[in-house]
Parts: C-alpha cells; structure tokens; sequence
C-alpha cells in the first residue's frame, strides 16, 4: 500500500510560516493535485513529501512507515521536477539508467526497465539521442521514463509541463492521465494551473498562504466550493462575485445593489435568512449567464452594457459593465451584440452562490 498520510505539517522559514497546520491523506494508487498561487506552499509541501524540505513540525508516512528522518534516496518515490533535469553529456538511455546504476541493479534488469519504460512512452527511437537533440516534449517524456524505471511506491511532479507549449501541455496532460492509469501508482502532483488540476486530478487540494482551503473531486470544487478563494480560482473565466445587500421582501429574500434586484431562490431562503439586511458577496460562473428572453422572470434577469465581445468560436465572451461593477457572460456562439449595446442578461437560479462578506465562507 503507497498510501502518503500528511499529519499536523508545518514548515517555517525563520519568522515566515510557509506551510500551516496540513493534514491530509493521499490514498493508495490515487492521483492527487495541489493546485494554488505561486507562494501558497504548494511545492514547499511537495518537496517535504520528497524529503528535499525539512518538516517543522507534523509527520509524513509513506506506505504505513513515518519518513520524517528518511533521506530522498531511501523514501521510495520518484519526482519529476518542472526543467527535466537531465544530464546533458548522457544519452537517453543513460539518463533513464542512471538512478538504477546507482543502486547497482544488474545491467540485463536495467536494459529491462528501460526498454519497458521507454516503451510506454513511445520514445524507443530516441534512447541514444542527447537532451539537446530533443524537443520540450520530447525531454519531459525521458523525465517521466527516468522516474518510471525506478518503479516507486509514489510518484512526484514538480509542474512538469510548464515549460511546455500550450498545444503541447494539453498532449501531455491526456498522456499523464493515461499513464497513471496503466501503472496505478500513487502520484501527488503540483501545478499552478487550475485547468491542468481538474481534468488531472482524482483530488484536488486547493492551497492559499500555506492553508489548505479544501480538498474534493474537482466537481465537488467547481458546484460547491468552500469559500470564495476556492470559487475564483477553480474554473475558466473565473466566478462573477458583486456585494449585494439581502433584504426581506413579501415573505422572501432579495439580493440588492446598484446594478441588479435578484430574488433569492426558495432553496437557499433558509441558509440567507440569518444574514438578511446584511452585506454578502453573490457569486455566478460565466456559463451560468444568458441572453434573457420574454420569459424570464424580472428577479432573476438584468440589465448590462457590452464593454468587449471575446469570439472564441465554441463560444462568445462578454465583459459587461453592471451597474458599478464588470461581469463576465459566457454565451451561444450564435448571440449577436455590439460594443455598448445594452444586454440583458439572465442568471440561472440553480447555480448562485453567496459568500460571508467577512469571513468569505459559502453559505
């Protein structure tokens, strides 16, 4: 069992609390994701895991064994790092062997696992090349053989295709997943980007100034997010969010500002009632707006200026101005509009969501 069991960690740099109180548990052959900005202790937690970082304080057990004292060669795991780290002066081949010439495997073992691994990743054909005879791509997948040869209980990857084209990133990720898999290993892996984290990870562990601010299935993260950090950083525009007022009004409750006059709906009445005639934040995706029509209700449309139409083929982008704020608009590609025209636009009911103002927590 590679399961990777994350207890109390911390990490301080001098008076800076880089990694704060992370407890978590990476199941046996799961494929987790730490997804977040850059500083929020991501990779600091990353390189605990590996043994590159000291712990502060907390323990990590790999596989039902505490590694805190455990040197990286002895911990059973393999990382990918995000510039491939190859040594330029050996060909493909020796790059992918050396980890295991290190550990004087026998040299008809070797010549097996490599082939394996190269055999998986489709680069047989490159195994006498240098590194600098390769492209990115090609690069990242000899890293990836160089960690497979090893057979690890867990893999680790350092944004392993940052470097990488976009075209290409999205070859690589369809690859990734399909590798894990094949092999069915544990794999913890970082990235900044949250595309790459949702359509990667079978968990999603979202960080922000070195707390974990919740973990789930990347849906879970997307329909119910914890907070209002989780809801702007998880999905592609990101959230709308306007303060709004929530006042009482013939037996229910409507979200008020300069801009709009939402009628909460029934399902959320009960949650929004502790915080009527207070501030909050309301929040709705891009792809939860939509050209109004005759039918739609007065208290769930509104009305918007067109500030910048983004034609994206599949679809059309609208920055609008509402009121005093800006939202974005995912509509049909069909939709026809002109810069400060005036749009309105309807929200659907089923997906809005409100934040705390204070505390940002979803109610």
């Amino acid at each position: 069992m590679a399961q990777v069991v994350l207890k109390q960690i911390n990490k301080f740099y001098d008076s800076v609390h880089a990694v704060k109180d992370v407890n978590l548990q990476i199941r046996d052959k799961e494929f987790v994701v730490f997804v977040g900005p850059s500083g929020c202790g991501k990779t600091t937690t990353l390189r605990m895991i590996a043994g590159l970082e000291a712990i502060s304080s907390g323990d990590i057990s790999i596989g039902g064994q505490v590694v805190n004292e455990l040197a990286p060669m002895d911990r059973d795991i393999a990382m990918v790092f995000q510039n491939y780290a190859l040594y330029p002066h050996m060909s493909v081949f020796d790059n992918m062997a050396f980890g295991l010439k290190m550990r004087k495997f026998d040299k008809s073992e070797i010549v097996t696992r490599v082939n394996h691994a190269a055999d998986i990743l489709g680069i047989q054909e490159l195994l006498k090349r240098k590194p600098r005879q390769l492209s990115g791509g090609q690069r990242q997948r000899v890293a990836l053989g160089r960690a497979i040869v090893r057979h690890p209980q867990v893999f680790l990857f350092d944004e392993p295709l940052s470097n990488l084209d976009a075209k290409l990133r999205v070859q690589m990720r369809v690859e990734l997943k399909k590798l894990h898999q094949r092999l069915g290993t544990t794999a913890v892996y970082v990235t900044h980007d949250q595309v790459e984290a949702m359509t990667l990870g079978d968990r999603v562990v979202v960080m922000k100034d070195g707390w974990v601010q919740q973990v789930g299935e990347p849906l879970e993260l997307y329909n119910q997010p914890a907070n209002k950090f989780v809801a702007g950083f998880i999905g592609s525009p990101a959230m709308n969010f306007s303060t709004v007022t929530v006042t009482e009004r013939d037996g229910g409750l409507t979200a008020v500002n300069g801009g709009m006059n939402i009628v909460v709906p029934p399902h959320l009445v009960d949650r929004l009632k502790p915080h009527a005639n207070q501030q909050m934040t309301l929040g709705i995706r891009p792809e939860d707006l939509r050209v109004a029509n005759g039918s739609d209700p007065a208290g769930l449309s509104f009305d918007s200026k067109v500030e910048v139409i983004e034609q994206l083929g599949s679809e059309i982008l609208l920055d609008v101005r509402v009121g005093d704020g800006t939202m974005v608009a995912s509509v049909e590609p069909t939709t026809r509009t002109k810069i400060q025209e005036s749009l309105r636009l309807a929200m659907n009911p089923a997906r809005l969501h409100f934040f705390d103002a204070k505390t940002e927590a979803a109610v």
